[in-house]
This record gives structure tokens, C-alpha cells and sequence, in this order.
């Protein structure tokens, strides 16, 4: 997606992708970190945070998944959390259009990039606290979002669990993305011995960002399977081979030899 600042136009978006996904046979759509409102100008975009149960965005999504008969994997949107700070927070979708799982993501982007973006999340949202896994139509999916993927303690915990599949929805810094982003999805993916699948933002977004976009899946065997070019957006396909995560697993028994007790709570 190349989302923007007016939640009614990205919902739309959202929508008219999972009508088109549904209608090709997809089990699952997955949209990007922010897919509902990017806005950086935090000011502007207190108007739109709102609680989740007066989420327009949510529930138009809500209303479409059961209309269309999909899964949909929101990446996430800001919403009210706890106190003042807002929650970065993924919804996962049946295609009945209940909510069965949330994901609050736990690391915040703390950064100033070397072409003067300067980002600090932790000042207006509330980081998540746990990790959270979701049985869907494709098999156990891990949730997590962007910055996530720079922590590995987290995927470990993933992998403890057997996921099938782990989201990585993100709005990646093209700096960032250009020297990181492929080989940090990768290495997710080979640790984890699952599909990684990353919806991504990408492009030139009303709010004066750039994101570097390249929506991806990777399977369990770090193999790039679907890249999207760092200005697409729209749709990609891929299947989910549960053989390919038995191999893999086969092949490399990195979970079943793993020592010691996690390091990040469950």
C-alpha cells in the first residue's frame, strides 16, 4: 500500500484488495503497519486515533472479510491505547469478520538516520508486552510488526511455538531497507523454519515520508518466493506449503535443538 492521511481513502484501498483477493481464491490478505492512517504529523493525526471500537477503518475491514469470506491480516493501526500513548496494533480477521487475535507491537523505533529522518515512536505510543500467535486458514501465524524484526529473542519465541507463518507488516526507512530489510526477512525466516510474509508500504506518501516498500514472502528455507519492487503496490500472491516447513524442519532441526529456556516472555 502507499497509505496516507485520510483513514476513509485507505480503508477503501483495503477493501477493494480484499474483494479482488477473495475473488482469485486467496485464503488470507495481508496489508502493511500503518495501513489505515500514515501520518507523521502527530498533531493532525490525533484526530483519527481513536479506541478500537470506534475504528472506522476496523470495522469497515470487519464487515468485509465476512461479505467477501476472507482472512484478513491487518497490519496495524494506531489506535487508543492505555493512558495518553496510542497502540501500533495488528488485528488478525476470520473471514466470519471476528477479531481473533491482536498483536501490540513491543519494540519502538528509536533512530536518527544519517539523512536527518529522526524517529521516536516511544513518545507517542505504548509498547506491547506479549507475544501472540493466531490459528488460521494457513496454519499457526505469528504476529509481529517492523522494527520488530531487528530483535531476534522475539522470533524465538515464535519458533518455540511452531509457527507456520510469521507477519512482518512494516513501513520500512528506505536507508534502512535498502541495506537491511531483505537479508533481516530472510534470516527470520531460516531461524524460525516458516513463511515470513511482509506486506510493506511503499513509495512517496502524502505525509512527505518514503518508505521502501518490496512486500515480500520468504519460505522456510530463506528462498524469496513473491517481491514486490520497492514502488508496487496492489496486490501479490503466494501458497503456503505446509511440505516445505516439514522439510525444512527435517532437513535443519534448529527448533527441536535449541537449548535453554526462552529469553523473552510468552
Amino acid at each position: 500500500m502507499n497509505s496516507g492521511i485520510d483513514p476513509d481513502a485507505n480503508a477503501t484501498v483495503i477493501v477493494d484488495g480484499a474483494r479482488r483477493a477473495a475473488d482469485k481464491g486467496a485464503a488470507i490478505l495481508f496489508t502493511p503497519e500503518m495501513c489505515g492512517l500514515l501520518d507523521q504529523d502527530r498533531r493532525r493525526a490525533a484526530g483519527n486515533v481513536v479506541a478500537e471500537e470506534r475504528n472506522h477503518v476496523l470495522s469497515t475491514v470487519r464487515h468485509t472479510a465476512r461479505d467477501a469470506g476472507i482472512w484478513i491480516v491487518l497490519g496495524s493501526l494506531a489506535v487508543k491505547g492505555e493512558g495518553q500513548r496510542w497502540a501500533n496494533r495488528t488485528f488478525v480477521i476470520d473471514d466470519q469478520g471476528q477479531v481473533v487475535a491482536r498483536y501490540d507491537k513491543i519494540h519502538m523505533f528509536e533512530a536518527a538516520l544519517d539523512n536527518g529522518e529522526r524517529w521516536s515512536e516511544a513518545s507517542a505510543y505504548q509498547p506491547g508486552e506479549r507475544v501472540v500467535t493466531a490459528e488460521t486458514p494457513a496454519g499457526r501465524l505469528g504476529l509481529s510488526i517492523c522494527y520488530d524484526v531487528r530483535f531476534p529473542a522475539l522470533y524465538d519465541a515464535l519458533g518455540r511455538r511452531e509457527c507456520d507463518m510469521i507477519a512482518i507488516p512494516s513501513a520500512f526507512t528506505r536507508p534502512t531497507g535498502r541495506d537491511h530489510w531483505h537479508v533481516l526477512q530472510r534470516a527470520r525466516a531460516i531461524e524460525s523454519s516458516c513463511y515470513v510474509v511482509s506486506a510493506a508500504q511503499a513509495g512517496e506518501h502524502e505525509d512527505g515520508r518514503a518508505t521502501f516498500g518490496h512486500s515480500m514472502v520468504v519460505d522456510p528455507w530463506g528462498e524469496i518466493i513473491l517481491d514486490m519492487g520497492g514502488e508496487e503496490t496492489g496486490l501479490g500472491f503466494a501458497e503456503i506449503d505446509p511440505d516445505a516447513i516439514l522439510r525444512a524442519r527435517r532437513q535443519v532441526p534448529s527448533l527441536a535443538n535449541r537449548r535453554g529456556t526462552p529469553t523473552f516472555p510468552a
